[in-house]
């Protein structure tokens, strides 16, 4: 069974957001994880931080909360957005000293979607900074909805709406119904205007927001950014595993290269007959 929304094939939806759109924008610099946060200078100041990830890559999650705590030690982390967690839902009610168990129901945590071992890290790590956490998401209740909204047709420029569609399909295993893919993309684009309104709303004067989102998500041409006004400074950093792609990548600012990660087909068990 296909996924009844967009959570992407992350080694195919990270590949396509490498390689898109390639020679249309200028390279990114483009650094290895150990010179990361301390690359994060560079990118500021700036209102929001817009960090993507491989949800397959543990490495990209330890940069999260690597990216974190350096903001928050410096006094300059406004917020954590996540995309692992629905709009509305906020760790600001919590003291600093919150049981994991109090943040993971402030946040209405989906273990099984997002597991909170990979994502607890950075999210403690922001609570114990005495840094609120919003959830971003797009809520499942609103998928639906999302849907039958054509006013998302016409967001996005025709070739960065070709390239989503596109990227959509491929991160699916080219398996869906082309039927299906104009509403998988109303979806997509809604999600990424309920992540940029959360980050809007909690830009503060002389700090930065973290968004933290899959690789697709925070491609400046086709994602989240095209949903801000003009006056909202951003950057986007993506996180790959692999070097080859990141010579290509363009929607980003910094590439941050983690250690490769095993072979593995994630298609595989999609293409075995019934």
């Amino acid at each position: 069974m296909l996924p009844a929304f967009p959570r992407f094939n992350t080694r195919l939806g990270a590949a396509i957001a490498a390689l898109a759109l390639a020679g249309c924008a200028s390279h990114p610099a483009v650094v290895p994880s150990a010179q990361w946060p301390a690359q994060l200078e560079s990118a500021l100041p700036t209102d929001v931080l817009l960090l993507g990830e491989q949800h397959d890559a543990p490495d990209h999650q330890r940069l999260q909360r690597d990216t974190v705590q350096w903001l928050a030690a410096r006094g300059r982390l406004a917020a954590v957005v996540l995309e692992m967690a629905e709009r509305g839902h906020s760790t600001a009610a919590l003291a600093r000293d919150a049981t994991e168990a109090q943040v993971q129901s402030a946040l209405q945590w989906n273990d099984a979607a997002w597991p909170w071992s990979a994502y607890g890290p950075v999210t403690m790590a922001a609570v114990r900074a005495g840094v609120p956490v919003l959830g971003g998401n797009l809520p499942r209740s609103a998928m639906a909805a999302a849907t039958q909204e054509t006013r998302w047709d016409n967001h996005l420029a025709a070739p960065a709406r070709q390239q989503l569609l596109d990227a959509l399909q491929d991160g699916h295993c080219g398996l869906l119904p082309a039927t299906r893919l104009p509403a998988m993309a109303r979806v997509q684009i809604a999600r990424d205007a309920s992540m940029a309104l959360t980050a809007q709303e909690a830009v503060r004067p002389g700090q930065t927001v973290l968004l933290v989102a899959g690789g697709e998500h925070v491609l400046r041409h086709r994602g989240i950014p095209t949903h801000w006004p003009t006056n909202l400074t951003s950057k986007v950093a993506s996180a790959l595993t692999d070097k080859a792609q990141a010579a290509t990548t363009t929607g980003a600012d910094i590439v941050v290269t983690t250690a490769p990660l095993p072979p593995h087909d994630a298609c595989e068990v999609l293409r075995l007959p019934n």
